[in-house]
């Protein structure tokens, strides 16, 4: 790949067929939540620092399950690499300093997601979790 290469952990978390998406501050785009990994943190450690830094909550680590893992291309030479887990949590989710605004979206909502993410949304429609 001669491109710069973007990798990212995200939490995938479904409650009655819709995933939830955060708006970062300054942004208007909806993101599945996590983000890019600190040194060598591992995908776990990724995962658990972030959505606790977004969204308030704390990720049960033991409950943590590999969905997949998907490249999109979001503009020239950027390559966007999400790897995606579900996890159970402990705490009330609230959007955190870092985060705008929490919705909860159906496959409807896939064209306001970045192109990555809109992978995921093709993968859960089909395996019926995403209405």
């Amino acid at each position: 790949m001669d491109g710069q290469l973007i990798d990212t952990v995200a939490w995938v978390r479904i409650e009655g067929g819709r995933i939830l998406c955060a708006r970062p501050r300054g942004k208007d785009v909806f993101y599945i939540p996590g983000g890019k990994r600190e040194g060598v943190e591992t995908d776990l450690q990724t995962l658990v620092r972030e959505i606790e830094e977004e969204l308030t909550v704390a990720l049960l680590p033991e409950t943590v399950a590999h969905v997949g893992t998907y490249e999109a291309t979001h503009a020239p030479e950027l390559v966007v690499r999400m790897s995606c887990y579900t996890a159970d949590y402990r705490g009330t989710l609230a959007a955190s300093s870092e985060i705008e605004e929490m919705a909860w979206f159906s496959y409807a909502d896939r064209a306001l997601v970045p192109p990555v993410d809109q992978l995921l949304f093709d993968d859960l429609v089909d395996a019926g979790r995403l209405r």
